[in-house]
């Protein structure tokens, strides 16, 4: 669907904030804290953002988007092309990271632009009287996204933590040590701030079901050993080999095979792929490792074969 960008907010030096609207000034599709949509760039990209404002903001998306200096063209070009009165596409909001309905306390973790959905989750468990504590990380007070809202609105809820404050210093043993089953743990960011809570919170005997995780960007893979492997099609018998330094993705492309894909990295899980037989080598963030354990999907815009031939339905 087509929105207009009404407003871009600078809200850090590397941030900018963009208020979507509809062109005819209708509601939006309603959405739920955690949701993301995915922005179809006239590049020909598609990338993922969160949604940061109040899911009962019914006329408006609000995302936030870090001018990333690894960026593979999506953010870059969102922060020189993106401007008021624009046309842009979107799709409808999905949620992968919501919060579930049996949790009565949550501690909320966001890491750098990992505030987008994390901002989104504190409107709605205030909105609902849920209890909850967020704890922000930074370099320092002006690298946060919306601080000034946050301590306007969440006041008694709201902790930054702050690298050049050395009171600011979390300590994770009084966050965690007291794992309640009614608790739940959310926590987006960069990958390594997000295995430092997760890993923490396993330390204190947190389960995997009460830690709740989403990811920005795949995590780096060593390639340096990958080999050749053959893809069949189930319904059909066709046969490809995918080597090494591409994808099943663009090897089944290049014979007119389409999965519908979106990030390339592992994350959204638009592009999961029955597999019937065969082990994949599972490279994703997307999938649980319960998920990964049975064999019997895989992610094919970024994971690979560990025998010689995978069968898969398309």
């Amino acid at each position: 669907m087509e929105v207009l960008i009404k407003e871009v907010i600078p809200l850090t030096a590397q941030i900018l904030g963009f208020e979507l609207v509809a062109k005819n000034g209708s509601n939006l599709p309603e959405f739920t804290a955690g949701s993301h949509i995915d922005l179809y760039l006239d590049n020909g990209l598609i990338r993922q953002y969160s949604l940061a404002n109040c899911s009962t903001e019914s006329d408006r998306y609000v995302i936030g988007v870090l001018n990333d200096s690894n960026s593979r063209g999506g953010s870059k070009f969102i922060h020189e092309s993106f401007h008021v009165g624009k046309t842009i596409t979107i799709s409808e909001p999905r949620n992968l990271f919501p919060i579930l309905p049996a949790t009565q306390k949550a501690i909320l973790f966001a890491g750098g632009i990992g505030i987008t959905p994390i901002y989104a989750m504190a409107h709605e468990l205030k909105a609902k009287n849920i209890d909850f504590e967020l704890h922000y990380f930074s370099r320092n007070y002006e690298a946060l996204a919306f601080a000034k809202e946050l301590e306007t609105k969440f006041q008694n809820h709201v902790y930054f933590h702050l690298d050049d404050d050395p009171d600011t210093k979390v300590q994770m043993n009084l966050l965690l040590d007291q794992p309640d089953e009614n608790k739940h743990l959310y926590v987006c960011g960069p990958n390594g701030f997000m295995d430092f809570v997760i890993q923490s919170a396993k330390k204190y005997e947190w389960s995997d079901t009460q830690i709740h995780k989403e990811h920005f960007v795949g995590v780096n893979v060593e390639t340096g050993n990958d080999e050749e492997f053959i893809v069949e099609i189930n319904a059909t018998g066709q046969q490809f080999v995918v080597p090494k330094g591409l994808t099943v993705i663009q090897v089944l492309e290049d014979h007119n095979i389409f999965i519908p894909v979106s990030c390339e990295q592992g994350i959204c899980g638009t592009c999961v792929t029955k597999v019937v037989q065969g082990e994949p080598d599972h490279r994703d963030m997307y999938l649980s490792e319960a998920e990964k354990a049975l064999n019997t999907q895989f992610l094919p815009c970024c994971s690979r074969a560990k025998t010689k031939k995978l069968i898969i339905e398309v």
